[in-house]
């Protein structure tokens, strides 16, 4: 088993390999340059994946965690124990992003708040001057979507969407190699994430435990409807819409994301899509089995293009994740990380229609085979990520995943959601930015 000490600095080395040295820092960096960044949301996902790249980096880059953020306070509480610990600091603690913001002590925020969330914090935190490592999903509306765009790019900005894949060797080697053209046109993807999991997005002993005094209700729901105070909603969220469209904002965003960066398509044409919850009858309002079908390329070329498969369940985690991408000559499997003339067309089925053969020639993606299990989070790929957005804040130059590939994995999440409460066909205006359910624009509730 990999200690965290181990998964360090393997990570760091990997760094290493890629150009990349903590030491360098050193040089260029002096005291007075320190970025002083804070915490906006603390959540497992904070105390999992963002902290320990911090805390293997901080130091050499001269950043330091001086702030929290919350509005549970017992998450208030925790936070700072945690933070403190870990990092050797006295961080000073906030009751609201307000107050965090007018203290004018911080550059830069990790944000890893509630799925509806996402975007009004990070436009909270671009126009208070601050830079931003933003988890996905960026946005479950379209006007919230077209919101945080407008906002970052009147900016001058660092944002890094909690896309990690973008920070991947392999996810690297593998656009480059569809770009170049050797592996032909792509003519069908299939997604998969399947996990079997009772306790999946679920906190029944916190539940139990919040009160309605505890956090600031009427904060939390920020531009979504007034609702009475529900601890499921506030702990849960993502088991319910219209706080989380889980299943397409939690894990299709990720893969998904891959897609518009291979193709260099920003959006599906249409989207249809079937599901339901079919395994966990528990008051949950997302569905735990679903299946989205997109049909990609350019709005004015209906003969070209290729399809998208995504399938998710909560029942049963045969085939756990997979991201498969076909073509006329092979198959990209970023699962084993190879690439084969698997399915590809063969002499003797050429040579009977006039045709000559396409295979891929067999060969192994660079760069280092990434975990790509639904527990995602605690590898080097995140880690390598959250680098890059340190850097980024240095040396003021567009990240991994910049804002507009958030902007984009929120269309096609919000169409495939879209899509399943509605049952109906999905397209996408253009030049409107709207999400259209027969030929209107979607209301999402």
């Amino acid at each position: 088993m990999t200690t965290r000490r181990e998964f360090v600095k393997k990570s760091i080395m990997a760094g290493v390999a890629t150009g990349f040295s903590v030491k360098s820092y050193g040089k260029i960096i002096g005291a007075n340059d320190r970025v002083r960044v804070a915490c906006v949301g603390f959540s497992d996902r904070f105390k999992a994946s963002h902290i320990p790249p911090f805390k293997a980096l901080h130091k050499e880059m001269n950043f330091e965690m001086v702030a929290l953020s919350d509005i549970w306070n017992r998450r208030r509480e925790e936070g700072k124990a945690f933070i403190d610990k870990q990092l050797g600091t006295d961080i000073k603690v906030f009751n609201n992003n307000d107050e965090l913001y007018a203290s004018k002590m911080v550059d830069a925020v990790f944000m890893s708040t509630a799925d509806f969330q996402h975007a009004m914090h990070t436009i909270e935190a671009v126009k208070a001057g601050c830079d931003i490592y933003a988890e996905k999903p960026l946005s479950e509306t379209m006007a919230d979507n077209r919101a945080v765009l407008k906002a970052v790019k009147a900016s001058n900005k660092i944002v890094q969407i909690g896309s990690q894949r973008r920070s991947g060797g392999n996810y690297h080697a593998a656009a480059d190699f569809i770009k170049s053209g050797k592996f032909g046109d792509i003519k069908m993807v299939e997604l998969m994430w399947n996990v079997n999991q009772p306790g999946r997005w679920r906190r029944p002993a916190l539940v139990n435990e919040l009160k309605e005094s505890d956090v600031d209700w009427k904060r939390y729901l920020i531009n979504r409807p007034m609702v009475p105070f529900d601890a499921r909603k506030y702990l849960e969220y993502r088991l319910f819409w219209p706080y989380s469209s889980g299943i397409p904002g939690q894990w299709m965003s990720h893969q998904i994301d891959t897609v518009h960066w291979f193709s260099g398509l920003e959006y599906p044409r249409s989207v249809v899509a079937n599901g339901g919850i079919y395994q966990w009858q528990d008051g949950r309002t997302n569905a735990d089995t679903l299946t989205v079908v997109f049909d990609y390329g350019p709005a004015d070329q209906p003969q070209n293009g290729f399809q998208v498969q995504f399938t998710s369940r909560f029942s049963n985690s045969a085939g756990d994740t997979k991201e498969l991408y076909y073509s006329n000559g092979g198959m990209i499997n970023l699962d084993t990380n190879e690439i084969s003339d698997k399915g590809g067309l063969h002499e003797w089925e050429a040579r009977s229609m006039g045709l000559k053969p396409n295979l891929l020639t067999p060969m192994k993606l660079e760069g280092e085979k990434v975990a790509t299990e639904a527990n995602t989070g605690g590898d080097s790929l995140t880690f390598n990520h959250i680098k890059n957005f340190m850097e980024c804040v240095r040396s003021r130059k567009t990240p991994n995943a910049p804002i507009e590939a958030g902007y984009q994995h929120s269309i096609a999440t919000m169409m495939s959601n879209a899509a399943y409460r509605t049952g109906l066909k999905v397209t996408f205006d253009p030049k409107a930015q709207e999400i259209l359910v027969g030929g209107k624009p979607w209301k999402p509730y």
